[in-house]
């Protein structure tokens, strides 16, 4: 079965198109990153306990994580510029809720609205650029979106703290949901004008079923399985006994690739085919993002606890830390998208030597931060290198990875290396603020806990970077033969 190609765009349409492409993602990964400086506002203002908080911040991150993968085959099967404007829907009428919500058990709701939306969106993203963006294009169109990540990364917890300072405590934390109303709304009037429409272009030659063929049963086992491995990450000070839920995810995982195969050998069309893991830039890909995140995403949550709860910072004082860092990322993911075609796993190597580079500073500077030797702010200097090497990494990992699948497989590939990204920073996101905490709340000292955090996250870093020099002998062997998914 071969794809129709995608029309050629003129340049003025393809900006058009990122842009609209590019805004729904900022706004989708704000709401991740947002509301960690929120939590506290939020709790004074609707006298919510720590347990209806947490699911602030799980219930999105179950949503989001749940939806990706599925909805990416249904943006692959119907039209992804459908599904991207129903996710940013979604998520518009999430925010719209959450800024209203009068309790917990409300915004609770309303956040898994948008965490629907976000999980909705993100692979129908993309998919688009896959299917509308070839070589050096797409190469520079992935690159503004590890920009894009980046920023909404950083910036998140920089507007939280503004909002609340400029606005106070009740109204702040309402207007960080009510800014994405407008952006929101313009996204859905602007995608219905700007991005062509794929379902006219998706090849028929197989005939209408094999679009309508949604494969219920797969859908179900892989939700079900993503459930279990996920919860317990996210339901911090649950029961023990939820722990047990991982193994039975994993077994769970596995009926589905046993479903998926013989879906498949029925001749019907499967969730996911499975043929697309047999790349090993593929595989290697999501192994190498999973483990950066798992490591990456908790260093903007160790370094605030620690500014915030042992040396009393504001928490903006803390989330200004991040713009540097920021910075640093959206020039570093445009010379990875310069240079990403030409050097390959290469530049993402470069990438994780600067990261544990930067790991190593911020241990050093923190301990002499806390003796009153430097300034707090000396560690936004180690931080930039955290952001520079983000954009060597993030962008052409993803561009690398999915350069090794089908575009029409585009929306569930990119769902499926977007599910590896959130289950590494739910894992650890739980797994190292809980060690800090951990030493902290045994009677340690703080300067230990988060030398012991730096250092699980110089692990997974560490990790990250054997597995990209691994996937880099496979790209050097297969260099010149011009198959880059071997």
């Amino acid at each position: 079965m071969t794809a129709a190609p995608a029309p050629t765009l003129t340049p003025g349409q393809s900006r058009r198109l990122l842009a609209v492409l590019l805004v729904p993602l900022f706004m989708a990964l704000v709401a991740v990153s947002v509301i960690n400086v929120a939590l506290t506002a939020i709790g004074q203002s609707l006298g919510a306990t720590s347990e209806g908080l947490q699911w602030v911040l799980s219930g999105y991150a179950l949503a989001f994580g749940l939806a990706l993968v599925p909805s990416g085959r249904l943006g692959d099967a119907t039209g992804r510029r459908r599904m991207l404007l129903i996710g940013v829907t979604v998520f518009t009428l999430g925010s719209l809720l959450s800024g209203l919500a009068p309790g917990v058990g409300t915004l609770n709701i309303a956040r898994l609205l948008q965490g629907l939306g976000s999980g909705l969106l993100n692979p129908q993203a993309v998919g688009i650029i896959q299917q509308f963006f070839r070589g050096q294009a797409r190469a520079k169109a992935f690159a503004l979106f590890g920009t894009t990540v980046a920023v909404a990364t950083a910036v998140g917890p920089v507007i939280g703290g503004l909002l609340i300072q400029l606005l106070g405590p009740d109204a702040g934390w309402r207007w960080m949901f009510f800014m994405n109303v407008p952006l929101g709304v313009a996204a859905v009037i602007l995608g219905r004008r700007w991005i062509p429409d794929d379902a006219l272009h998706r090849d028929r030659s197989a005939g209408k079923r094999s679009h309508l063929d949604l494969d219920p049963v797969g859908t179900a086992l892989l939700t079900l399985a993503v459930l279990a491995v996920m919860l317990p990450f996210l339901e911090r000070g649950g029961s023990s006994l939820l722990w047990l839920s991982i193994p039975a995810g994993l077994l769970v995982l596995v009926g589905w690739v046993m479903w998926e195969e013989r879906y498949k050998r029925a001749g019907r069309h499967p969730m996911v085919d499975i043929a697309i893991f047999d790349s090993k830039a593929f595989r290697n890909g999501i192994m190498i993002v999973s483990f950066f995140f798992l490591g990456s995403t908790s260093i903007w949550i160790v370094i605030p606890l620690f500014l915030q709860m042992h040396l009393h910072h504001s928490a903006f004082e803390a989330s200004l830390l991040g713009i540097p860092s920021s910075i640093a990322a959206m020039i570093s993911s445009q010379i990875g998208g310069r240079h990403v075609l030409r050097m390959g796993r290469r530049l993402v190597i470069i990438g994780f030597l600067i990261a544990i580079s930067g790991i190593v500073l911020v241990a050093i500077a923190a301990e002499l931060v806390e003796t009153g030797t430097l300034p707090f702010w000396i560690l936004a200097v180690p931080l930039t290198l955290i952001g520079l090497s983000q954009g060597l990494i993030i962008s052409p990992n993803q561009t690398l990875t999915l350069d090794a699948v089908d575009s029409r497989y585009g929306g569930v590939a990119g769902g499926v290396l977007q599910l590896g990204q959130r289950l590494g920073t739910a894992i650890g996101t739980a797994l190292i603020p809980g060690l800090l905490f951990g030493v902290v709340e045994g009677g340690g000292e703080w300067i230990t806990a988060f030398m012991l955090a730096m250092g699980a996250i110089m692990t997974a870093a560490v990790v990250a970077l054997a597995l990209t020099i691994h996937d880099r002998a496979r790209e050097r062997a297969t260099e010149g033969s011009g198959h880059h998914g071997a």
